[in-house]
């Protein structure tokens, strides 16, 4: 297996895979709202065309076929730059290692663009993978949805949230 840039020839499984990733995720996803179901698809064409150009988004390439992608951007903080990981998949079945292979890739890719911090939202599915490549907890990633996809996004609710 091999991590490398992806290109649009991987455009239709890499959709195919953040199906089925939602859908792994969320077994109702299918019978959420329209809205909602757009609200986690990760790659619309302009996503899929945005993370192409990042310099710091992979797939895991197993003898042809895609079973892992990361999505990922540089971003400036005001005072030094970091690159972002905003999605890790893995495809059920993918070889052990692969998370933490896409993580390596993307690490490699920031120090080579002179890029030392590298940030990722840490699921569980992600903790073994992160600490393989030696991340470091610092906190909780959280996020806000507003307006009505604060009633269907994907999440736990933190103690004292007033949606609940």
């Amino acid at each position: 297996m091999f991590y490398r840039a992806f290109t649009d020839a991987d455009f239709d499984a890499l959709q195919q895979l953040d199906l089925t990733v939602l859908r792994h995720e969320d077994p109702n996803f299918d019978t959420l709202p329209e809205r909602e179901r757009e609200g986690r698809v990760r790659t619309s064409l302009a996503a899929l065309r945005f993370f192409e150009r990042s310099e710091h988004s992979f797939v895991a390439d197993d003898d042809g076929k895609v079973v892992g992608a990361l999505f990922a951007q540089s971003v400036w903080q005001g005072d030094r730059p970091t690159v972002l990981i905003s999605r890790v998949w893995t495809a059920q079945g993918a070889p052990q290692g692969t998370a933490a292979g896409l993580l390596k890739a993307c690490s490699k890719s920031a120090y080579d663009t002179a890029v030392y911090e590298v940030h990722l939202p840490v699921t569980p599915e992600l903790i073994a993978a992160a600490g393989e490549e030696s991340f470091r907890e610092v906190g909780r990633y959280a996020v806000r949805h507003l307006g009505t996809r604060g009633q269907t996004a994907p999440g736990e609710a933190l103690p004292g949230t007033l949606d609940q």
